[in-house]
């Protein structure tokens, strides 16, 4: 299932072509829609180690898209401010407690924060929002995102040429990967049968529960 799963993302993303890496990388640079870059720029390195794509444009077109959908998000929450997306940002995948905890990220590290969110999983689609809620400037704001995206997107497209030069041997890692899952979870789920079972056995409950009340 997962080598199945893995070859329609492949596919998906050579019959789009470098504009769907773009909208792609758009969208998710966005906090609006969760949807992972792993899916785009991985398959996009497979598809380099194959011939099909190039490293400039699709570097380029990943990039161009994450910065562009942060420009969304830093212009909307310019404009808009922060009550807006504490009262309304539920209806877009973005929660009152992770604004807060962007919010507390960037007051910590400053505008740097562009910068190092973008490398940060479960930040970087975010971390635009409190920039505009602090009107960074725009060219520094651009600056800090540009460099940790396109950091992070060489980092992915890097990982997907890598697997794609090594298919059979990163086969036989997800194959034991998923093994070894297996017993991982059959041990937890034996193991959580078995405390269960010795906590409500008759007997015993702790010595004090039955213990008479000392005399007056």
């Amino acid at each position: 299932m997962i080598r199945d799963l893995c070859g329609y993302l492949v596919d998906t993303i050579g019959v789009l072509g470098y504009p769907g890496i773009f909208i792609l990388m758009a969208i998710e640079s966005s906090c609006f829609v969760p949807f992972p870059s792993e899916i785009v720029m991985i398959p996009a390195g497979w598809h380099i180690h194959e011939g099909k794509f190039s490293w400039f444009p699709v570097i380029a077109s990943g990039l161009a898209g994450s910065v562009f959908g942060a420009w969304i998000n830093y212009y909307l929450a310019l404009k808009l401010g922060r009550p807006f997306f504490i009262r309304y940002g539920k209806y877009f995948f973005v929660s009152e407690a992770s604004i807060q905890k962007s919010e507390a990220f960037f007051a910590r590290h400053g505008s740097i924060t562009t910068f190092v969110g973008r490398l940060i999983p479960g930040v970087r689609q975010l971390i635009s929002l409190p920039a505009g809620f602090a009107r960074m400037p725009f060219w520094r704001f651009t600056a800090y995102t540009t460099l940790g995206a396109g950091i992070w997107i060489t980092i992915l497209t890097v990982i997907g040429y890598l697997v794609g030069s090594n298919q059979e041997q990163v086969n036989r890692y997800v194959r034991d990967a998923l093994v070894w899952a297996l017993v991982g979870a059959a041990i937890l789920v034996v193991g959580y049968i078995w405390w269960q079972r010795r906590k409500n056995r008759p007997g015993d409950a702790p010595v004090n529960a039955t213990r008479p009340p000392p005399s007056q």
